[in-house]
């Protein structure tokens, strides 16, 4: 069976529950996988929204949560994780808000698609330093990715 990510709190192309976005507590969702691949010394997720701002004209990939060095064998990221509870010895980069950890969804307009990216990696990545993001853990990544599957749900309109 190929490589598993799915959340207790939503179904995959379901809703995220409000206690997850910008309109409550914002904390990060509980994430668990399995079918991890022989040989994944690693794993690495990646949180971004493809419809930003607007998903009628969508601009850009807004990327919300960038976690590297997980270790494959923990199974899961528990719920409110981010920032700084992550299994160790996985590591927060920057997302596009500039900060490392989770920013939650917060869409201005319309209801957005949230895709919760996980690879496998055949290497650890180390410490990309403090201001590593999301460019800076692909390039790390490139030739090391063994499998990846991906969980997508959607938020929004706010309020």
């Amino acid at each position: 069976m190929p490589l598993a990510i799915r959340s207790t709190a939503f179904v995959d192309t379901g809703t995220i529950p409000t206690r997850y976005t910008c309109d409550a507590d914002g904390v990060s969702p509980p994430l668990e996988w399995e079918q991890v691949p022989p040989g994944a010394r690693s794993l690495v997720l990646i949180v971004d929204d493809p419809d930003a701002p607007d998903p009628a004209a969508p601009e850009r990939v807004f990327t919300h949560w960038v976690v590297y060095d997980l270790p494959p064998n923990v199974g899961r990221v528990d719920e409110a994780a981010s920032p700084g509870g992550v299994p160790d010895p996985g590591r927060e980069a920057r997302n596009d808000e500039g900060q490392p950890g989770y920013t939650p969804p917060c869409p201005p307009i319309g209801r957005h698609r949230y895709y919760f990216h996980l690879y496998a990696l055949d290497a650890e990545l180390g410490d990309l330093g403090p201001e590593a993001g999301r460019y800076q853990v692909e390039t790390a990544m490139r030739g090391h990715v063994l499998e990846s599957a991906e969980l997508v749900a959607t938020y929004g309109p706010r309020g």
